[in-house]
């Protein structure tokens, strides 16, 4: 989070920061000699003067780059490209910027597919066009990609917003594109597996760590709350903002054996007590995401958190994405809300979880 998008409330004299990001990820069909990462850094800064952010930090992999940004993270890979960022940012605002550098310099013609989603903001009418309403975006998507589908899952204030050119399955649209070549730019052309924890109103106590008058700096943040034992092996890249507020980046290790090249995972943090938010996210190849819940939970304490899943059926966490779908409860949480839905050539889970009362 960057120090001048936090908002003082005059009502109560408390900080307010909107912590819930928007996740935009776009796949493009492979193509001979095509690459994400031929689009230079100065290009790449270009296009988040749009996004109104900036270029913090950056670490790479054999297969990815990963960028810490004043809101949040940004990740290129050959043929994928992610960009996740809060406050009031507007990164709908550059996809066409990012489909013609995609076109132009990294030789991208065609998307293959699209995923936007975010959870329901805390203060929505604070948001900059279009992320002020979801069918504001849905409708600048669609005239980017065509006719995509939106979804809406969970309750009103907890709910997640997804849009993507996935059909469910079941719908003629889902049958045919199930049949088509996936050279054709259909179907999943490799295992892909995605999970999100998107926790709020966590411990005070925890959130003091992430504020420059506990730490030091980031390192000290990153060890004393235990991020960097949530995936052991990671190359860190960690960011501690002033006052308050962090970010960081992971990436695998080339020819780490236990993650494969390519992986990553990025956490970012909002401190402040009366908005208190923390985001989780990887696609580490796993066959069961119990051991990474229970390292996140433990080291931030949300007292509720959204959970999702998104992998292919031919990904470790397909399996993964079916056991939540049969959990009531983990740990000291109870199960709220829960989706589980087949999209074609995905499965995804949606899962709100709040603590036990006391």
């Amino acid at each position: 989070m960057a120090e001048t998008e936090i908002i003082s409330s005059s009502e109560n004299n408390e900080q307010f920061f909107e912590g819930v990001e928007k996740l935009i990820e776009i796949w493009f069909t492979p193509a001979k000699n095509a690459d994400l990462r031929k689009i230079t850094r100065q290009q790449w800064e270009n296009v988040l003067k749009i996004v109104r952010c900036e270029i913090i930090s950056f670490t790479q992999s054999e297969l990815v780059d990963a960028y810490v940004l004043s809101e949040s993270s940004m990740f290129v890979s050959r043929r994928r490209w992610i960009l996740k960022t809060c406050g009031t940012t507007t990164p709908l605002r550059c996809v066409r910027a990012v489909l013609s550098l995609a076109r132009d310099v990294a030789g991208h013609s065609r998307v293959h597919n699209v995923f936007y989603s975010r959870r329901e903001f805390a203060r929505p009418a604070a948001q900059l066009q279009p992320h002020d309403n979801f069918d504001s975006e849905v409708k600048l998507l669609d005239s980017f990609f065509g006719d995509g589908r939106a979804y809406i899952m969970g309750p009103e204030k907890d709910c997640w917003y997804l849009y993507t050119l996935l059909p469910l399955e079941g719908t003629v649209d889902a049958l045919e594109k199930e049949h088509c070549d996936a050279s054709d730019g259909c179907g999943a052309p490799e295992p892909d597996q995605t999970i999100e924890i998107l926790m709020s109103d966590l411990d005070p106590a925890v959130m003091d760590i992430f504020t420059r008058q506990y730490s030091a700096d980031a390192a000290q943040a990153t060890r004393e709350s235990g991020i960097d034992k949530i995936i052991p092996g990671m190359v860190i890249d960690d960011f501690l903002f002033d006052p308050c507020g962090y970010s960081m980046n992971g990436v695998a290790k080339d020819g780490d054996k236990d993650i494969p090249s390519g992986c990553y995972m990025t956490i970012h943090i909002t401190p402040e007590p009366s908005c208190s938010y923390v985001s989780f996210e990887s696609n580490v190849p796993v066959s069961s995401y119990d051991e990474v819940i229970a390292r996140v939970l433990q080291a931030f304490r949300p007292n509720k958190f959204v959970l999702t899943v998104f992998a292919t059926p031919d990904a470790p966490g397909a399996e993964a994405a079916r056991q939540l779908a049969k959990f009531g409860a983990l740990g000291a949480y109870t199960l709220q809300e829960a989706q589980h839905c087949h999209f074609a050539g995905y499965l995804l889970q949606y899962a709100l979880y709040c603590k036990f009362p006391s």
